[in-house]
This record gives structure tokens, sequence and C-alpha cells, in this order.
């Protein structure tokens, strides 16, 4: 599939921000795709759920976050705060109706703050690898005392990471500062949507427990955690794709039914 046609739609925000963006009309309830930590609405699990939901016949919504892919802004100038403004703008201005989430790896952190926002619009949640609140639980807790002392001393500090061309993030101290303010996991999360949650046993970015924590912290009854023994942290393979789609289709199953 050819990521660079067509070219996006753009959603201009009241703050001057570009956000780049792609809707498939279809039927309710909607799906939203939110992307993980600097990546883009190109990926092979978006590309993936939304060729799932042109045939099915569901909306589909894939967009960047400022900073991200094709939308404006400069990634080291973002926080959690913003992008998850952004998943709202996106969720208010481009989709009607009951919308499922789909969250992979921050994007997870962004669905969970979008439907604790908009919890109206919200039918159900799927989150892959799923992230909250990991600023301070995964980059802040395991910083050393010399890195500390830097990013105190620059605002800034470079982690290393796999998943970047140049083997390392620049993490600031912004995003730090703002993502303790973002924090999910701490107390109660009045959520009472279906959520279904999948998460690889040998992910080595984000724990598998970090699902287990989000299924004891929402308040919905109907959750359920697909640990997959082999799966690492993209859960990108051509396995993992078609569990995504299972799982979202027996999700939009489960809610089409319920609302017939």
């Amino acid at each position: 599939m050819d990521k660079s046609f067509p070219a996006p739609c753009i959603l201009s925000r009241d703050n001057g921000a570009s956000i780049a963006y792609h809707l498939t009309p279809g039927k309710h309830p909607g799906v939203v795709f939110m992307t993980g930590f600097k990546s883009d609405m190109t990926g092979s699990k978006a590309l993936a759920l939304e060729e799932f939901c042109r045939v099915r016949g569901n909306a589909f919504l894939r967009f960047d976050y400022q900073g991200h892919g094709q939308s404006s802004g400069d990634f080291n100038e973002g926080s959690i705060g913003d992008w998850a403004s952004d998943a709202i703008d996106a969720l208010d201005q481009l989709t009607d109706g009951p919308q499922v989430l789909v969250g992979s790896s921050m994007g997870g952190w962004m669905m969970l703050l979008v439907a604790r926002a908009r919890p109206q619009r919200i039918a159900g949640l799927l989150g892959l690898a799923s992230a909250p609140d990991f600023t301070e639980d995964l980059i802040l807790a395991e910083l050393s005392t010399a890195q500390k002392a830097e990013l105190n001393a620059n605002g800034t500090v470079l982690i290393p990471n796999d998943y970047d061309d140049e083997g390392s993030y620049r993490i600031n101290k912004k995003l730090l500062d703002d993502g303790a303010k973002q924090l999910l996991l701490r107390e109660p999360l009045k959520l009472n949507c279906p959520i279904r949650l999948i998460h690889g046993v040998n992910d080595a970015d984000v724990p598998w427990s970090t699902s287990i924590r989000i299924m004891e912290t929402v308040t919905s009854e109907d959750v359920e955690v697909t640990l997959v023994k082999a799966g690492e942290h993209r859960l990108s393979e051509d396995l993992d794709l078609d569990r995504l789609r299972r799982t979202l289709g027996a999700l939009l199953d489960q809610l089409e039914k319920s609302a017939s």
C-alpha cells in the first residue's frame, strides 16, 4: 500500500496548529486510531484497520498529533497534554456519534485521556501495548542520577531507543513535567465502556503489567486483557494484525448488537 497518496486532509485548530488526517466515511460506531510516541498515521496497524473498517462499512479516522507525521509543529516542543488536546479536537471536529478508540503504545494513554474527557462519545476502547503514565513510570523512574542532573541542567536528556534512526530519543523537561499532570493509574478511572487490551509478554518497552493495571484502575466491568506470549512492543506482525482485526471486529459486533 502506497503511504504517500492520497494527500491528507487538514484540520486547522484554533491555536494555529494544522492536524493532518484521513477520514473514511461509514456507519456507527466509528473507529479512531491513535498513534504512539514519535509514530505517525501511516503505520501498518493504522492502515490495516482502515482497510478493515472500509470493507466492514464502519467510519474510520487516523491522524497525526502536532509534531508528528504530516501535522505542523516541532515534536520536541510537544507534550502529553498537547497531543491529547489534538486528539480531543479531532474527535469533536471530525467525527459524530459513538466511537471506538484504538490506541497503540502512547496512543493507549491518549485514548484513555480522550475517553475521560468525552465519555458520552466513547462506545469502546482497544489498547495495544498501552502506555499510560509512561513519562513518569518508564522514563523518569529509569533515569540515572547523571541523567537527572543533565535534565535539570540542560532541560533535555538523551535516552537510548531502538526505534529511532539515531538510536536515542531526546526527552525534554516539559514533556516529563506535563506528563506528571496527566497521570491516570493513581486512582480509579471512571470509564464504563467495553475495553479490550492486547499486550505482548516480550514487550521490552512497556511491561504487560501495565495493561493489568489499566484493567484494575478503570471502573468498567467489561474488560478483557489478551497477553501474547511471543508478542513484542510493536505488535505489527501478520499474526498481530490478524488478532487486532479479530478483536476490533468482535467489539464492533458486540456494540452493534447492543444498539439494535
